[in-house]
């Protein structure tokens, strides 16, 4: 397929799916428990009638492409694909199902081989299920959206406007790494918890929010003791955000000039694009500029080592 054709096929599913979805918006039915995904989280009805239908359509209008979601994992035809669409039917299933315009579709596009990389995503596209505003990104030709694009020029911490996730956190763990710079621009920014991590890298892109932070996978792996709370947390899972989350989303971020990287810093290109559960999930820092990212690097190796200090007595 050809940039274009990829374009309009991520745009074209992911508007198939919003339409999907969209009747059963803040509907209470929706909030019935259909199980767990494989990644640790929880299914409702609302997930899984969207799951469903994103196999037949991909079977019915794309038989040669591969795809990957939290429910099914990797679906191959059976014939060799040469491409793999990394979806997330809902993204902020919780918002979706209050109603709220936070939930949306994410759908990307990358070549199918042995080992699949976030840098490989080739299209994407995230479509606000309420609204219908919808981003398209393709690699290297920027991002084209129903709303402007602009990515905030602001790198003052205490006019911050930004944005985390508490969903399956341990509450006071990541407050003790955030919760300093919550303080700090509570009052001349604002601090957000939206619930939709493709939803957070979109807001980076118009401008409406400045930074997206998300350390939770570097707790894990580098403080004592944050497995373990994430799991009591989770219902024994380890729920941060994973491939399926973030692939859109952040080739839209990328494609409009802003930084993204994980929160030590390092690129997320290389990170495995097919995969969930604990091994796959990342840390996120998504910043509107580089200087704003090199302050909110700071600030959460900071919130760290307060982190550790406490853990350690």
């Amino acid at each position: 397929m050809t940039p274009e054709q990829l374009r309009a096929l991520v745009a074209e599913l992911a508007g198939a799916l919003r339409e999907r979805v969209l009747p059963h918006l803040g509907s209470h039915a929706g909030r019935a428990h259909g199980g767990e995904a494989p990644g640790g989280d929880v299914t409702f009805a609302i997930d899984a009638d969207a799951e469903e239908y994103l196999a037949d359509w991909v079977a019915a209008r794309a038989p040669g492409v591969a795809f990957f979601s939290e429910d099914a994992g990797l679906v191959e035809p059976s014939g060799s694909a040469d491409w793999v669409l990394v979806v997330d039917p809902i993204d902020g299933t919780r918002p979706a199902m209050a109603g709220f315009e936070m939930a949306c579709v994410s759908v990307a596009a990358a070549p199918l081989d042995d080992e699949p990389r976030m840098g490989d995503v080739t299209a994407g596209c995230v479509v606000e299920i309420k609204s219908g505003n919808r981003f398209v990104a393709g690699r290297g030709e920027g991002v084209q959206a129903d709303v402007p694009v602009r990515p905030s020029a602001n790198a003052s911490l205490d006019r911050l406007f930004w944005t985390y996730g508490l969903r399956g956190r341990p509450a006071r763990e990541t407050m003790e790494v955030l919760g300093e710079l919550v303080d700090r621009s509570s009052v001349g920014g604002g601090t957000f918890e939206l619930g939709s991590a493709a939803y957070d890298l979109t807001r980076v892109v118009t401008g409406q929010l400045d930074a997206y932070i998300e350390p939770g996978p570097r707790l894990v792996a580098e403080v004592p003791g944050m497995r373990a709370a994430f799991e009591r947390v989770g219902g024994g899972g380890v729920l941060n955000n994973s491939p399926y989350d973030l692939a859109a989303g952040a080739l839209c971020v990328w494609e409009s000039g802003a930084v993204l990287t994980d929160c030590a810093g390092a690129p997320l290109g290389d990170r495995p694009l097919l995969g969930s559960g604990a091994d796959y999930q990342m840390s996120v820092l998504a910043a509107a500029n580089p200087r704003l990212h090199e302050l909110l690097l700071a600030e959460v190796e900071r919130g760290l080592v307060r982190l550790r200090k406490r853990v350690e007595g």
